[in-house]
């Protein structure tokens, strides 16, 4: 005699997954950031920027009631393919498939000391590769496949 096992809740996998894909990738740019001295361009903040919001409305998701979730899930769903569809022009960007909208950044702007003591981050080229891609190139795979993950656990919900 086999033992089954109640069938996991898809909504409640695709809450998880919509707090773990960004928080995870998160954790990866500050730690390459603050651990691995790889400084962010202008292009690599504006990645964080969306899975801040994903992570900010899975937050309130979890405080409330389960059957009000789903537009926060989805919302962050989006929030996480929005920062994919980001990743994806800043990869280009560095493989040179187009021009990107900034040359450069710089990593301070508390003082002109600071300022000049900052390294300059160009967007163009990239500081780290895996295989020849990029962080933004991670970025832009594991958002849009988290994101895509996401609504098809919400839709199987």
């Amino acid at each position: 005699m086999t033992a089954k096992t109640a069938p996991s809740d898809p909504h409640a996998c695709a809450r998880l997954l919509a707090l773990l894909v960004p928080a995870l990738l998160l954790g990866g740019a500050f730690g390459s950031q603050y651990l691995g001295g790889l400084y962010p361009c202008e292009m690599c903040h504006w990645q964080r920027w969306p899975h801040e919001v994903a992570i900010a409305l899975l937050i309130v998701a979890f405080l409330i009631r389960p059957a009000a979730q789903g537009p926060l899930i989805v919302l962050a769903a989006l929030a996480i393919l929005a920062s994919g569809a980001i990743g994806v022009f800043h990869a280009g960007v560095e493989y040179g498939w187009w021009e990107g909208l900034t040359r450069c950044s710089s990593a301070s702007t508390s003082s002109l000391q600071d300022i000049m003591a900052t390294p300059l981050i160009r967007c163009d080229s990239p500081q780290w590769t895996l295989g020849g891609v990029s962080l933004a190139g991670f970025n832009a795979f594991f958002s849009i496949v988290g994101g895509l993950a996401i609504l098809a656990l919400l839709r199987r919900a």
